[in-house]
């Protein structure tokens, strides 16, 4: 049995059997100097005789997409790629064969690189009309969709294969490829971009149409805002915290300063249920951040803190181990009979604190701002709260644990930030529910 190659190299083509005789043998060139192995795929609508011999003079597979359009031909080319790495690029020989090797030579900056020819160092040569509608797309996409990215319709790309949530993806035409990567930076993938020179196509004409081509990507793009502005988002946190919402922003950079002021001289600290919460790269050095989502922690690596995937209702630490602990946005997501408090109060050390940021059901404020925060982001609050406490109910909970209340601030009155001590001499708690 032959090993399985180390890139898979997919080439959308529509007859583009001339491009391809030229462009066939000089990847081959490229790809021979990678010292891998790689396999190369022309996935096809029609098997016209032109490409069924350009490719027949080069080592590589003609496919037959399975689906209509570019999207369909990229699913298809996904579909059987066999290698951990697989590469994009078009046929045209607009994407010059000697970029694959900068490209595999950065394979390990970013799950998923791309050829772009709007940051600094890139370039692309086309009519200025075409020139303008893809430099407005590609910012009209960035911006509403809030990804640092400045060529999102590049199909010269590089991804690792885990990365590709190809079966996600609904785009038929070019506009799988602002799906793509956006659903991918949404996932917590790291996305990085490499500048490069876009050259016309060699021979023939391009298979994209303006009209359908502006219509696709916008019904793409109302897809992909609803899926951005969900707290499922890897990066919604993060995001929040500089949201062009005056509501939004206010509120996260509020609870930020709160919780970062209380957790003065705490020590080492585990945040629990961290997502990509900017407060998780202000704790001290050593402390952890744990959460179930795997795709929030993919983010979270830009913190450069220990990350821990686990359940809040079954912390992995020992006894005592923190000398500070953090919930921010967590416990009224969990239920109550799920003992949330007792894992946090466990690991917490005698003399520590625990710091607490949740939504105060006991106040009309909350259900007023709360509904108005849902109406003006749709989805923010995600999953619905399982357990609505009050501020009073909270406090006598923790006391019932032996824990002290230190400190009580308010977001908008509507959201509470308590800070509880644990006592030196700690009281046993029998958990018989809230």
């Amino acid at each position: 049995m032959s090993s399985l190659p180390d890139l898979s190299v997919i080439i959308p083509a529509h007859e583009e059997g001339p491009n391809l005789r030229i462009l066939l043998p000089q990847l081959r060139t490229i790809l021979d100097g990678l010292g891998i192995q790689t396999e190369v795929l022309v996935v096809v609508r029609d098997e016209d005789p032109e490409t069924q011999a350009a490719v027949g003079d080069s080592p590589g597979t003609v496919v037959r997409q399975g689906e209509p359009g570019y999207g369909g031909a990229l699913r298809t080319g996904f579909s059987l790629a066999r290698a951990r790495y697989v590469m994009t690029m078009d046929a045209d020989l607009s994407h010059p064969p000697q970029f694959v090797a900068d490209l595999w030579a950065r394979r390990d900056e970013a799950e998923v690189l791309i050829a772009s020819r709007y940051v600094a160092g890139g370039s692309a040569r086309m009519p200025i009309v075409r020139a303008v509608l893809s430099r407005v797309l590609n910012r009209f996409f960035a911006l509403g969709l809030g990804v640092p990215l400045r060529d999102v319709s590049s199909g010269f790309r590089l991804y690792r294969a885990s990365a590709l949530a190809v079966h996600e993806a609904a785009g038929r035409d070019f506009d799988v490829l602002p799906e793509i990567v956006v659903r991918a930076y949404t996932n917590g993938w790291r996305v990085r971009e490499v500048p490069f020179r876009y050259e016309p196509r060699a021979h023939g004409s391009s298979n994209a149409r303006i009209v359908p081509f502006g219509l696709a990507y916008l019904r793409t793009f109302r897809a992909l805002w609803a899926m951005r502005n969900s707290v499922q988002s890897a990066d919604y946190e993060d995001r929040a915290f500089d949201s062009v919402i005056p509501l939004q922003r206010y509120w996260q950079r509020r609870r930020y300063r709160h919780v970062t002021r209380l957790l003065g001289g705490c020590g080492r600290t585990l945040d629990v249920g961290c997502g990509s919460s900017r407060i998780l790269g202000a704790l001290p050095p050593m402390s952890v951040g744990v959460d179930i989502s795997i795709a929030k922690l993919r983010h979270a690596r830009l913190s450069e803190r220990h990350l821990v995937r686990a359940s809040a209702t079954r912390l992995p630490f020992p006894d005592r181990a923190f000398g500070c602990v953090l919930a921010s946005q967590l416990i009224e997501l969990v239920r109550r009979e799920d003992a949330v408090l007792d894992e946090m109060s466990r690991v917490l050390a005698p003399g520590g604190r625990l710091i607490l940021a949740t939504s105060d059901y006991g106040r009309w404020r909350w259900r007023l701002l709360g509904a108005l925060y849902e109406r003006i982001v749709p989805g923010a609050r995600g999953s619905p709260h399982r357990a609505r406490y009050s501020r009073r109910e909270l406090v006598e909970a923790l006391c019932q644990r032996g824990l002290r209340l230190d400190s009580a601030r308010t977001v908008l009155g509507a959201e509470v930030v308590l800070a509880f001590g644990k006592p030196l001499a700690e009281r046993r708690f029998q958990s018989g529910g809230d």
